[in-house]
């Protein structure tokens, strides 16, 4: 029991170095081979500001001024889809009206780049090009949807890419001829995609994407390719050219890249656009600007310090009202407060990255303090009932904890099904703030009952087994005076 004890002892400081190293303020996060991990703070939109985008439906003159409230929906949903791929937490999303969507994120370092990950429409579009090659960065008429070609019909022949002449009217009087710009026929979009990643050319270095079309696409892919061979098929994103290659052979497979003059940022954007699909109604920024947080900084410093006021208060009841127990209480509650920092900067690898802290957060964590700490008077006021019974310490220390579990587990048990509730509510309804107070919550319950359990346990087991104290009032239990006897 004795070298068991002692084993948990190690692991258990061991963990806490770990936690303490992930908490430090200046970490300089993991660079261990292929791994690399930045391990920092991350505060929601309320107590850092962020960005403010207004977004609105980039409709035709001679179109109804309103969306449908489907395409809307389907186009925040992508928008959300897109901004979450970036890996901004908490952020906010919500339709204005019927044709507008508000966009808030925490803060961003390039948010310009973000704008144009989640604000562009994202219609991708192979068009032929016919014998003649487009620079890239040409904005292009196309046919669009409408002449898609099914798998198995006749392709029909390319348009010119020549423009016939159109007569136009000098202010000198003048009359004089200019190209009308000709309209591209669309062979397929990108709806055809079935994957889509960046990739490398191992001679330039430079970044490609790779793509994969469905079963449909592919053959539609592959029919186009083997009757054009040696002409042009650009690939346009919202009718802007950014790559136009030259069919070599045939390409029956359905597997193809996309080059073009981009960054390795631009190939991302792309990818994160092409893999959550085109917003069903093209959209147009309004307005974008930089937003300062909700709360004011006098208003963080006081609720933090009104925190540490409670926190040394609950600190000071236990060591006061249990004394030996309460201190390791305390102990352990230090090491609970290290543990979900860590979980807060850190994430858990493959469900989370990190934890944005919000105020709604924060208030999860400070109530999964006060249940922490409730787990542990539990456990004591068992204890003490065992001592006043007659029990010696350590066979009290063993009975007080069995006795507290059930109470423990069906406490929490309780807590975190409701905080499955809220993450449900909040991911089903873009509250992503109740979502944050429930994640911080259910993080806090969970390490908590680690700590009472298993931490607090094991600090009182190595007291007995040290045999450092049988005196009761150390625990928290005034010693019975023996009766006067009667003559």
């Amino acid at each position: 029991m004795r070298e068991r004890n002692y084993m948990f002892l190690i692991g258990i400081i061991f963990l806490a170095l770990v936690a303490g190293w992930i908490v430090m303020p200046d970490n300089p996060g993991l660079n261990i081979g292929p791994f690399k991990k930045e391990i920092k703070v991350h505060e929601g939109l309320d107590l850092q500001g962020g960005l403010q985008v207004v977004l609105e439906a980039d409709l035709p003159p001679d179109q109804a001024l309103t969306v449908s409230d489907e395409a809307l929906d389907s186009a925040k949903q992508i928008i959300e889809n897109r901004i979450n791929a970036l890996g901004v937490v908490e952020p906010q999303i919500q339709k204005l009206g019927n044709k507008r969507i508000l966009v808030q994120l925490p803060g961003l370092s390039k948010p310009d780049e973000a704008i144009r990950t989640f604000g562009s429409t994202g219609q991708l579009e192979f068009i032929d090009a016919g014998d003649n090659g487009l620079e890239v960065g040409t904005i292009v008429k196309t046919t669009g949807l409408s002449t898609v070609v099914l798998p198995g019909a006749a392709t029909p022949p390319p348009q010119p890419t020549v423009a016939p002449a159109a007569a136009v009217t000098t202010t000198g009087g003048v009359t004089a001829t200019a190209p009308v710009s000709p309209t591209y026929r669309t062979v397929m979009t990108g709806r055809d995609l079935k994957t889509a990643e960046v990739a490398f050319n191992q001679t330039t270095n430079q970044p490609y994407i790779a793509f994969e079309l469905t079963p449909d696409g592919g053959k539609i892919f592959g029919d186009h390719t083997a009757k054009n061979v040696k002409k042009f098929l650009a690939i346009t994103l919202d009718k802007r050219v950014i790559s136009s290659p030259v069919i070599q052979s045939a390409i029956p497979d359905g597997r193809g890249i996309i080059e073009g003059r981009f960054t390795l940022e631009e190939a991302k954007s792309l990818v994160l656009q092409l893999k959550y699909g085109a917003l069903p109604v093209p959209l147009k920024v309004i307005d974008s600007r930089a937003i300062g947080p909700t709360l004011g900084r006098d208003s963080v410093n006081r609720s933090i310090t009104a925190g540490a006021i409670g926190l040394l208060i609950v600190v000071l009841f236990m060591l006061l009202y249990y004394r030996l127990p309460g201190l390791l209480a305390n102990i352990a509650l230090t090491i609970y407060g290290l543990i979900v920092f860590a979980i807060y900067k850190f994430g858990v690898p493959g469900v989370f990255d990190y934890v944005t802290l919000t105020l709604p957060g924060i208030a999860g964590f400070v109530l999964s303090v006060g249940m922490a700490v409730d787990a542990n008077i539990l456990i004591f006021e068992r204890m003490k009932e065992e001592l006043r019974s007659g029990r010696p310490p350590y066979l009290a220390i063993e009975f007080g904890f069995q006795r507290a579990w059930s109470s423990i587990r069906d406490s929490n048990i309780s807590t975190l099904i409701t905080c499955a509730i809220l993450l449900w509510f909040g991911a089903s309804f873009g509250a992503s703030m109740v979502a944050g107070f429930a994640l911080t919550l259910a993080i806090g319950v969970l390490v908590s009952m680690f700590t009472a359990i298993f931490v607090t346990r094991t600090f009182l087991s190595l007291l007995m087994d040290m045999n450092v104290t049988e005196n009761l009032w150390w625990f928290g239990v005034q010693p019975q005076k023996p009766a006067e006897s009667r003559e």
